[in-house]
């Protein structure tokens, strides 16, 4: 008799209709969207944050997608546009929050990674404040009412105007969680990029601050991932697709949508090195984003501002060019290229 009343309630449970969504002040029905507007204010200043959630009939993760981080890198948030299109919550196992675009003004005022209203870049200031600057109470906004909501989390970015950059995904591995870094590692490979970068690589992130949207969720014990994919801040249509095929390939790992994806075994890098500016004036690069290169190779030219050359930019080790800046302007000290040191043998 007992094992009948086990059965007979874990099918009424089955059978149970799912809870409607609770978000932003709205109800959402299991087979149901809405799309609403997160207001986020500060003194005088004040922004917007559109986010679309689709609420599944069946249970199942609660995955946030978040693009516009940075309003300048246009193929995430193009590709969020159409995602919203295509996902059918009726169909659809679990939750999704979409972040059409977390950084509206940067967006509009075209800026490259900062929000003009107080000249903060977003992925820097994670987890923000209450009571901070618009961008701060911005990234407070989106930890708590959207990453702290989530089972899984993808942050998704690209290169903006001044960058060639190589598609990739990327995941946090700490040693000392090892199982949340696993789960970040199946959901990097599940994406379908031909490389995997690890972030962290380090024994423990509890005494530092997040910083980062996708290490926010990391430091919640969230599960999150990072695409980058798109070039010079272009709103190439291939890059949008590749983006999106990549979230495509999520949903159906995380068994939301969809069919499990095909195998991917891409590259792991687990080290990168960057090689910075020596000196302000012109950068004439001899090597684009994805080439392969050897140490000792020459990179390309730093002038000054009358054209004189001051200095070769030379490959510090091997490995594949991740990103780089491939616009003239250059001061002293910043970034020109991120190597990625590729493995001796094996795949992930």
């Amino acid at each position: 008799m007992l094992l009948q009343a086990l059965l007979f309630f874990a099918l009424v449970s089955l059978a149970a209709p799912l809870k409607p969504f609770m978000f932003n002040g709205q109800t959402v029905a299991p087979g149901n969207k809405v799309s609403t507007l997160l207001h986020v204010t500060a003194g005088q200043d004040s922004t917007v944050v559109p986010v679309t959630v689709f609420h599944g009939r069946r249970p199942g993760p609660v995955l946030g997608i978040i693009a516009g981080v940075h309003g300048y890198e246009y193929p995430p948030i193009l590709a969020a546009q159409q995602l919203a299109r295509e996902i059918n919550p009726a169909e659809l196992r679990g939750t999704v929050l979409l972040v059409h675009l977390a950084n509206v003004p940067g967006f509009l005022g075209r800026r490259i990674q900062v929000n003009p209203q107080d000249e903060k870049n977003l992925n820097r200031v994670f987890p923000g404040r209450p009571d901070g600057t618009i961008t701060e109470r911005l990234a407070w906004r989106l930890g708590n009412d959207v990453i702290g909501r989530c089972t899984h989390v993808i942050d998704v970015h690209a290169g903006d105007a001044l960058d060639d950059l190589r598609p990739y995904a990327g995941y946090y591995n700490y040693f000392d969680t090892p199982e949340l870094s696993d789960t970040g590692r199946q959901m990097a490979v599940a994406l379908g990029f031909p490389y995997v970068v690890q972030f962290g690589n380090e024994a423990t992130l509890k005494n530092q601050a997040a910083v980062y949207c996708s290490r926010e969720a990391i430091k919640r014990g969230i599960p999150a991932v990072d695409i980058e994919c798109g070039r010079f801040g272009l709103p190439e249509v291939e890059a949008v697709i590749h983006i999106k095929q990549a979230l495509h390939r999520l949903l159906g790992h995380l068994a939301m949508a969809g069919e499990q994806p095909a195998p991917n075994n891409p590259l792991l890098i687990a080290q990168r090195t960057t090689v910075s500016s020596s000196h302000t004036g012109f950068f004439y690069p001899l090597v684009k984003a994805g080439e392969l290169i050897h140490k000792g190779r020459k990179l390309g030219t730093i002038t000054d501002l009358f054209g004189t050359p001051l200095t070769d930019v030379v490959a510090p080790v091997d490995g594949v060019v991740l990103y780089m800046t491939a616009t003239p302007p250059i001061s002293t000290g910043e970034s020109l290229l991120s190597i990625g040191h590729l493995p001796m043998q094996g795949k992930l």
